[in-house]
């Protein structure tokens, strides 16, 4: 779904979305998505795709540490969830004219 001008593509996913991961290592597990990146299709999502970083020592960490924290993940391995089930989105138009995100499972529109 390409765009005439803006030629960076329309996510089905938004921030603060409860979605479920498709596949990998964190395969149906469900978290809310903390930041959407456009250009790159990725997401990174509370919970899910948990690396392990190292930290250098620092003026305020003298020691420095190992912080685990969500890495990015594709877009396309999520599905969004709405009223607890995961679900396919499409865009149709409201009673305002305006495009919205809508179930394709029950056909209710999803609040942004």
């Amino acid at each position: 779904m390409n765009r005439k001008f803006n030629k960076i593509p329309k996510l089905h996913v938004r921030k603060g979305d409860t979605v479920k991961v498709l596949s990998g290592e964190d395969k149906n597990k469900t978290g809310e998505v903390k930041l959407v990146n456009l250009q790159e299709g990725t997401a990174i999502v509370d919970g899910v795709n948990m690396v392990t970083k190292h930290r250098k020592p620092d003026a305020d960490n003298p020691n420095g540490s190992i912080v685990k924290l969500e890495a990015p993940i594709r877009v396309s391995k999520l599905q969004v969830m709405v009223n607890g089930e995961p679900t396919r989105v499409g865009r149709k138009r409201n009673e305002q004219g305006k495009l919205q995100r809508y179930s394709k499972k029950t056909g209710d529109f999803i609040k942004n």
